[in-house]
């Protein structure tokens, strides 16, 4: 007997021809997140990844936060593995699992079988029932639920036997960097990090571009985008964060325009700076935290205006349908919300217009932006000065 980690996925088993391209990805993913803390082996098992520890200890406590939350990965179950597949084996292996993991109050529980070994000498209720029975036989705290049980005991016969009770959930998805890569613009609010993990999540590898504009904002609030980075880099791997000295080109515009089409303009500046520099590092595309609807600059009238800045990369919404409760609840989850909520503003909430316009004609912004003195220049100015950190 042989304690292990199954790790589960979900859409990659569906995958054609380039599937073992993708299981692959997974595979060197977790291999590299466990290198830092022991000696395990890492391999595919019949749909599944299989994790040993090739020392006589397997560290649950450590191995299972650095290979649940890595994307593609749907759960991760702490198991034990049997190389003899006797019935009478599997039966007293099963009642050390039950025993030593649910002696603490009474619970209810069944036994469900999965066997990819078509030739095992018993069908899957059978042995469900077999070893069902044995365990309610040998334990006092426990009873049978087989529709709604505390507790389904797992048994999968398949190269080997394993054995397992617990499936802590994973986020899913698909490996990162098998979707390409994108440039994400990261402000300190609640929006745009989930912005990141969404197109993370379908296997897009991140960059991250955030706009400075000291002093009007401040050091804490550069700290709180590269601890966000950093807590976003949990799921999405290394993360490199661009940070641009946005001040001069900030003012430049606040002198120059109506203050109601300030916002637009602004964004459409940082959309420009956030373009270049994707196509610099290779990103196929740039993402925002926009959400239809939710504030003056995320109307379908400003976002088409905002948009036209952008010439040769397509942009990315991937909330553009969730409400503010919904997106929360993600950042909660990721860890997020904590850092976002802290109180230091970003650009994009100083010198905003007392009544901003919500339905701008994109060729009125066009035509504005074209006489802002110097503006191109600032822009190259800002690129030529960023700070790059990798998290």
């Amino acid at each position: 007997m042989q304690n292990v980690l199954l790790a589960k996925y979900g859409e990659i088993a569906l995958r054609g021809k380039n599937r073992h391209l993708i299981e692959n990805a997974l595979l060197k993913t977790i291999s590299k997140n466990l290198e830092k803390i022991g000696n395990y082996s890492v391999s595919k098992e019949q749909g599944r990844v299989l994790i040993e520890s090739k020392d006589e200890i397997f560290d649950y406590d450590k191995v299972i936060p650095l290979v649940v939350n890595i994307l593609g990965i749907t759960a991760v179950c702490p198991a034990i593995k049997l190389n003899d597949s006797s019935i009478e084996n599997i039966r007293e292996k099963a009642l050390l699992h039950m025993k030593e993991h649910w002696t603490d109050k009474n619970y209810s529980f069944k036994v469900e079988t999965k066997r990819s070994d078509k030739q095992y000498p018993m069908d899957s209720r059978e042995i469900s029932t077999d070893i069902g029975g044995y365990i309610f036989n040998n334990m006092d705290n426990i009873t049978v639920d087989v529709r709604n049980p505390d507790i389904t005991l797992m048994v999968e016969i398949r190269n080997y036997v394993y054995v397992y009770s617990k499936l802590i959930k994973g986020f899913g998805g698909l490996p990162i960097g098998t979707s390409g890569k994108a440039t994400v613009l990261l402000s300190g609010g609640i929006d745009s990090p989930v912005a990141a993990f969404m197109m993370a999540k379908r296997g897009v590898s991140i960059e991250a571009v955030y706009f400075h504009s000291p002093p009007y904002t401040s050091d804490r609030a550069k700290q709180k985008v590269i601890d966000l980075a950093e807590q976003l880099s949990t799921f999405t791997g290394e993360i490199k964060l661009h940070i641009v000295p946005f001040t001069e080109t900030q003012l430049k515009i606040y002198e120059s325009v109506p203050p109601e089409k300030m916002t637009i303009l602004l964004k459409r500046a940082m959309f420009k700076i956030a373009e270049k520099i994707a196509i610099k590092n290779n990103s196929q595309g740039l993402v925002t935290g926009d959400s239809i609807g939710q504030v003056a600059s995320q109307t379908m009238q400003a976002i088409e205006a905002i948009n036209s800045a952008v010439k040769d990369l397509p942009v990315f919404r991937p909330l553009c349908s969730m409400d503010k409760q919904e997106i929360i609840d993600v950042a909660r989850k990721l860890g997020t919300f904590d850092i976002s909520i802290r109180p230091y503003e970003d650009c994009c909430t100083i010198f905003v217009a007392k009544h901003p316009e919500t339905k701008p004609k994109k060729t009125i912004i066009e035509n504005i932006e074209k006489n802002i003195p110097d503006l191109d220049i600032l822009i190259d100015k800002a690129i030529d000065n960023i700070e790059t950190i990798i998290l």
